[in-house]
Order: C-alpha cells, then structure tokens, then sequence
C-alpha cells in the first residue's frame, strides 16, 4: 500500500523573504536562503524569542521552495493539540524541505519522538532539507530521546537577533510601506512607546491603522494616532 503523504498547507502570501525586515539577521536570511536552493546546510535549527520572526522565515523558506519547484511542508507543532505522529509523518520524507516550527512541542512525548527520529533518518538518507525552530538552542531541548537529542543537534544553529529600537521603528516604516501606507520616524517612535514593543502587536495595529486611515482617508499623522488609539480604547 502507498505511504500516506501529509495534507497541504495553507501559505501565508504576506510571509515571504521580501515581507521580513532583517534587520541584524541578513546573515541568518542568507543561510535559509542557500539551504532550500541547494548550495547551504542540509539542516538548520533557528531559534529565538517568541514574536522574533521564525514562523514568518519558515513560512519564506517553504514558499521560496516552491518558486524554484522544490516540494516543501510547513506545519506549527504548536498551534493546536498535536496530532498522532503517523498522521503527519507518513510519507513526509518524500518532501523535499520540510519546516517544523517549535519542535520544542514534542519534548517529552515518547511516541512522537520515536516517530520524530525514524521521520529524521528517513528523511537525511533522502539528501532532503530540514529546518526546524525553536525557544531555545538544541542542547537546551527537554528531549529524552538521547539518539533523538543528538541528530538536533547536527547541522547549523542560528540565533534571531533581537531587534534594537532604531530597529523596530525602521521595521514598522518597513512594514507599513508593504501594506501601502507611509508612517513617519515620529510615528513609529510613538507607537513604540506608547502602545507595543513586541513586533506581533506592532503587526496587529498597523493592520488596524492602515484600515482607519483608509476609511477615513486621511494620513497617519501624529493627531489622526492620538484619536484612533483613544476611539479603541473607549
């Protein structure tokens, strides 16, 4: 009987390699850049704080595959209850990149990371690409697999670099163009200051300040801010 192949994923249009803002992590982009297209690391492991930016080069990594004709597979480990392993995993080493995000998830659960390691060898004596993320370096993962432990911990690791201040308001400037609309340094510096310093909130209302000034077709100046902020408060 044919091994069962995993479900297709749904790409996110707007989480592409052109969509993130690198910031000091061009080196990082480089090196997910060459692995899907042939010429990097077989393996890579991007780890970093929540809100960094890992789904969202994952997601790129998946979608720059498919422009050069690679097979490829995204799946968040943890989005929702994990499914049992043989659902997703069958047949997953005919794929030609696949990207786990928070591999983190399945520390801990013994069927999932016996079926995790016989994925991961079946998968490397294919010469397939796998990129995983977590919270934390390799070595730190709570897994209890020692044979499990030691194939993470091959390959290349790499740190998301936090972004600096000058960094986030550069990225909202960034993000905002993408969106269509234009936001000032005073702008962003506000909303740095005043509203959110992770990136995912700054996504959040970008999104909702781009639609306020569409309806009310006015710029995003400092007063037009002042006066959504205060009407979503209220």
């Amino acid at each position: 009987m044919a091994e069962q192949l995993p479900l297709d994923f749904d790409f996110r249009a707007n989480q592409t390699f052109n969509d993130f803002y690198p910031g000091p992590n061009q080196e990082i982009i480089s090196h997910l850049q060459q692995s899907v297209i042939g010429s990097g690391e077989q393996q890579l492991f991007l780890w970093g704080a929540t809100g960094e930016g890992k789904s969202h080069l994952l997601q790129a990594c998946c979608q720059l595959a498919q422009q050069q004709g690679i097979s490829s597979f995204y799946f968040d480990l943890s989005t929702s209850k994990l499914p049992t392993p043989t659902t997703l995993l069958n047949g997953l080493e005919e794929i030609e990149l696949v990207c786990f995000d928070n591999i983190e998830t399945i520390a801990g659960n013994q069927a999932w990371e016996l079926a995790f390691f016989n994925f991961f060898n079946r998968h490397r004596e294919r010469d397939h690409k796998l990129i995983l993320s977590a919270d934390c370096p390799p070595q730190l993962l709570t897994i209890e697999l020692p044979d499990l432990k030691t194939r993470l911990n091959w390959g290349l690791t790499l740190k998301l670099k936090p972004l600096s201040d000058d960094d986030k308001i550069a990225a909202l400037i960034f993000k905002a163009d993408q969106l269509g609309f234009e936001i000032s340094p005073k702008v962003g510096q506000f909303l740095l200051t005043h509203y959110a310093r992770d990136l995912h909130g700054l996504w959040v209302l970008l999104e909702k300040l781009d639609r306020a000034s569409l309806a009310a077709k006015r710029k995003l100046t400092l007063p037009f801010l002042r006066q959504i902020l205060n009407e979503t408060a209220n």
